[in-house]
């Protein structure tokens, strides 16, 4: 059997995060590390046996070093174009309180916008078993849009499977802006995720989660998986529908989560899993994220998938 290997394309930051509860004017410490939806996604799939690659464009700087290493660390291949002229973007994560998590964005002007479609491959991609986009990369510039229709086109020229989770930031366009560009893409993909208030954005509805599900997959894709955070997920999978509930935990930090969900669903699929696998192996991962303050250190690798369900909190 070819090993599956999934293709992915976004910005990834540098990220600054609060080592205490409270504002920032008050935090002692800050800890640095890195984040992006589209990494993060590619970490969760090579945890779980899935190699990845990333495609970006970072600055000449030591915050591009840094995402580098720690995406490589991670098994990643990374296909970087270094920009001299721009800076690697940065997050600024706020914990004001214990349950409260406040992102702060230094991404205008930076590297990642500056994508484009000379920075992908099509060979990757043509290679590929799916490509993996979001909304983030289309809202960060006109450039950085045209090269994602660019990937979703030679994937879908050279058969390969397209997966998309919306993940609106409203902090990077208006919400008509962003329906129209969803609108516009969700017809190109096969997988499509996202919560039922980013779906309901193209599905032309607000009603349950289902209705938004059957409403999106009349556009085209044959899975539609609405993420539901605490309350888990609902799925409509080759016409069949199916929900499973959240795995509860304590959260400390739910950044992060969906791309855990996202990773570990397309995993499974790509092995061959039936959609209540994929389903169980993505509420799991989702749980694991949320126990950490980090984007993605949580995400579980794949021998680590049965321990929120274990009796004997001492492994030996």
């Amino acid at each position: 059997m070819t090993t599956p290997i999934v293709v992915t394309l976004g910005e990834t930051m540098a990220l600054a995060r609060a080592t205490e509860v409270g504002a920032f004017a008050h935090v002692g410490g800050l800890q640095l590390g890195i984040g992006g939806a589209e990494s993060n996604v590619a970490i969760a799939l090579t945890r779980l046996g899935i190699p990845a690659r990333w495609i970006g464009r970072l600055g000449a700087d030591s915050l591009g070093d840094l995402v580098v290493r720690e995406l490589v660390a991670e098994g990643i291949t990374v296909d970087v174009v270094r920009d001299p002229e721009a800076q690697t973007g940065l997050m600024l994560k706020e914990r004001r309180t214990a349950a409260s998590t406040k992102v702060w964005y230094y991404r205008a002007g930076s590297a990642g916008s500056r994508l484009t479609v000379e920075d992908i491959d099509p060979r990757h991609i043509r290679a590929a078993s799916l490509l993996h986009i979001t909304g983030i990369t289309p809202a960060l510039s006109d450039s950085a849009r045209e090269a994602v229709h660019a990937a979703v086109g030679i994937a879908r020229d050279a058969g390969v499977t397209v997966s998309f989770d919306l993940n609106y930031r409203s902090a990077l366009w208006p919400y008509e802006r962003a329906a129209a560009a969803f609108s516009e893409l969700v017809p190109l993909c096969d997988i499509v995720f996202g919560g039922d208030d980013e779906l309901a954005m193209v599905a032309g509805t607000s009603a349950d989660p289902m209705e938004i599900a059957r409403a999106v997959s009349a556009l085209g894709p044959q899975q539609v998986i609405v993420k539901l955070g605490a309350d888990g997920c609902v799925a409509l999978v080759d016409g069949a529908e199916h929900s499973r509930v959240a795995v509860p935990v304590q959260a400390i930090d739910t950044v992060g989560a969906g791309d855990a969900f996202v990773g570990a669903y397309l995993a499974e699929y790509l092995l061959g899993e039936s959609a209540e696998i994929r389903l169980a192996t993505a509420v799991t991962a989702g749980a694991f994220a949320c126990l950490v303050p980090g984007d993605w250190e949580g995400m579980p690798r794949r021998s680590e998938l049965g321990l929120l369900g274990a009796r004997e909190p001492v492994q030996r």
